[in-house]
């Protein structure tokens, strides 16, 4: 599966989370930091998904540059 992962910079680094997987979220000081425990994130979070006998949600958000 793959989902839309959101990551934005913030005054003391970065922050990523997932719309398709609310609660879902890591921060860090790097962008490259965020995305490595953003993955993380996600397999805890499926699996405890799974664990609990939770649905895991399908990857249904999008995304888009404009130019503006």
């Amino acid at each position: 599966m793959e989902y839309v992962v959101v990551i934005e910079k913030s005054e003391t680094g970065y922050g990523a989370y997932l719309p398709d997987l609310p609660g879902c979220v890591a921060v860090a000081e790097t962008r490259e930091e965020t995305l490595s425990l953003i993955r993380e994130a996600v397999d805890f979070h499926i699996e405890s998904l799974r664990d609990n006998g939770e649905p895991v949600p399908s990857p249904s958000a999008t995304a888009e540059k404009i130019a503006v």
